[in-house]
């Protein structure tokens, strides 16, 4: 499965299908299906009973998990895509842009 580059709260570039270009803050990961839900992102239409959560039912819009290389994040300071890296600085793992080099 490996290490994921990307954690909850980032900012997010969608790279590949059909949201491309689709910019959002990562919510959650599923690191055990490799996904993500983007804020914004992959928005799909879900029919529901009424319950007492929603009395009314009806059909509500919810974002859907978004797998991982799709996903790229964005550079703090150029505001582009950029690869992510891993480095220990003051015996401590950091990720840092590889665009900017600048600690993420």
């Amino acid at each position: 499965m490996g290490k994921l580059k990307i954690k909850s709260g980032d900012n997010v570039v969608v790279t590949a299908g059909d949201h491309k270009g689709s910019e959002g803050k990562v919510l959650r990961i599923f690191r055990e299906k490799n996904k993500a839900i983007v804020e914004g992102v992959n928005m799909v239409k879900k029919h529901e009973k009424p319950s007492a959560a929603s009395p009314q039912g009806g059909i509500t819009e919810k974002e859907a998990p978004i797998h991982i290389s799709n996903l790229s994040l964005i550079d703090p300071k150029s505001g582009s895509a950029t690869r992510v890296g891993v480095r220990v600085e003051d015996g401590k793992k950091v990720r840092f842009a590889k665009k900017s080099n600048q600690v993420l």
